[in-house]
C-alpha cells in the first residue's frame, strides 16, 4: 500500500491534485496515517527504471539518460548503464556512479563525471516518481521495482539495437557451409553506433586484425532492428548497403558477447563475437572516471515541452487567490 510523505511534501501533493487533469490516472496516496521521507521513498524500491521515452524538456542530464536503472542505497548511487552483464553486474544494481543527499523534496546527486546535480522529486503514483532538474527545465520519469520482479531480459531484448553498440567491433567467427554465396560472405567485422539521431554501422573485409583500432572500415550505412511478430527474442536486422541493396537477417543473441545472423534469402548463418566491451562510465585503474566512455540512451519518441514550470506558476497564482 502506498505511503504518504511527511508534512513538507503535502503542498506538492496539492499541486499534483491541482494539475492531475494533465496526468494519466494520477493516483493519490491511499493511507494518510503513515509518513515517509524522500530518503525512505527512494529506498522503497531497489531499482528505479528510467522511462527515457517519457522525458520532457530540452535539457540533458547525461548520467540519467545513460542509465536503464538507478538505485539509491544509503547515500550511494548505482546505475545499470550497460546491457552487457545486465542483471548480473553489482547483484543487479549495476555500478557505483556517485553519492546523493536528500532534504525535503530536494535530491542532490554528486556524480563521478557530471558532478553536482540538483533535482526536485515529485511522487507520480505508488510506484513512479518524477526527477525535475530546474537548471535545464527537464523532467525524467522513473518506475520502481524490486530486483526479483524486474524483467531484466525484457528490457534487454527491447533494446538490442543499443546492445549492439556496446562493443568496439563484432568479429565474424563462423560462416555456415549451408546456403548460397552472398556479398556478405566477405564482411568480417561490424561496428554499430549512434550518431546524429541515426543508428549506423560500419563493415570491413579485413581479416584477423589483432587491434580493433587498426581495422579499416570499408563501408558505413544505416541499420535497423525490429521485432518479429511471434518471433520471441529473435529480431529483424537490416543493414543498408547502397551498392547492392539491403541485407536482411534474423538476429539472435546467443550470449552477452555472441550474436547469430541468419540470412534468410541465402540460407546462410553467420556468428559474430563482440570485441572490446565499452563499459559506459567505467573507472580507470587510477580511480578516475573515463569520460570517453560516456553515452546516453537515445529517446525514441519526440521530446515534448516540459510544463513543470508553467504548472508551478499557474498553481501559485491559484493559491494566491484563495
Amino acid at each position: 500500500m502506498m505511503k504518504t510523505l511527511k508534512p513538507y511534501f503535502l503542498p506538492f501533493l496539492y499541486l499534483f491534485i491541482f494539475w492531475s487533469c494533465e496526468r494519466d490516472e494520477l493516483r493519490v496516496p491511499e493511507n494518510n496515517n503513515n509518513t515517509i521521507s524522500l530518503e525512505q521513498l527512494l529506498r522503497t524500491y531497489e531499482l528505479w527504471y528510467v522511462d527515457i521515452n517519457s522525458t520532457s524538456g530540452n535539457g540533458q542530464t547525461a548520467f540519467v539518460e545513460m542509465a536503464f536503472t538507478l538505485s539509491f542505497l544509503n547515500g550511494n548511487l548505482y546505475a545499470n548503464n550497460n546491457l552487457v552483464g545486465f542483471g548480473e553486474q553489482g547483484n543487479g544494481y549495476g555500478i557505483y556512479v556517485g553519492e546523493y543527499e536528500t532534504g525535503g523534496i530536494i535530491l542532490d546527486i554528486y556524480h563521478d563525471i557530471d558532478g553536482h546535480q540538483r533535482f526536485e522529486v515529485y511522487q507520480e503514483s505508488a510506484s513512479s516518481i518524477e526527477l525535475y532538474n530546474p537548471s535545464n527545465n527537464t523532467s525524467y520519469f522513473l518506475d520502481g521495482y524490486q530486483r526479483n520482479e524486474f524483467d531484466y531480459d525484457g528490457v534487454f531484448f527491447e533494446n538490442v539495437d543499443y546492445f549492439l553498440q556496446e562493443y568496439k567491433s563484432w568479429e565474424k567467427t563462423l560462416t555456415s557451409a549451408e546456403g548460397n554465396e552472398t556479398n556478405f560472405d566477405s564482411e568480417n567485422y561490424l561496428y554499430f553506433f549512434y550518431e546524429n539521431n541515426n543508428n549506423l554501422f560500419k563493415s570491413s573485409e579485413d581479416e584477423e586484425v589483432g587491434n580493433v583500432d587498426n581495422i579499416y572500415w570499408d563501408y558505413t550505412g544505416n541499420y535497423t532492428v525490429e521485432s518479429i511478430s511471434g518471433g520471441g527474442d529473435i529480431k529483424n536486422l537490416t543493414l543498408d548497403y547502397d551498392f547492392y541493396g539491403d541485407d536482411y537477417f534474423e538476429l539472435s543473441v546467443i550470449n552477452d558477447e555472441l550474436i547469430r545472423l541468419f540470412h534468410s534469402d541465402s540460407g546462410k548463418t553467420y556468428e559474430f563475437r563482440g570485441v572490446n566491451n565499452i563499459v559506459f562510465m567505467r573507472t580507470q585503474e587510477n580511480g578516475k572516471s573515463d569520460k570517453s566512455s560516456m553515452k546516453v540512451r537515445p529517446q525514441k519518441t519526440i521530446r515534448k515541452e516540459n510544463l513543470r514550470t508553467k504548472k508551478l506558476s499557474n498553481t501559485a497564482t491559484y493559491f494566491a487567490k484563495l
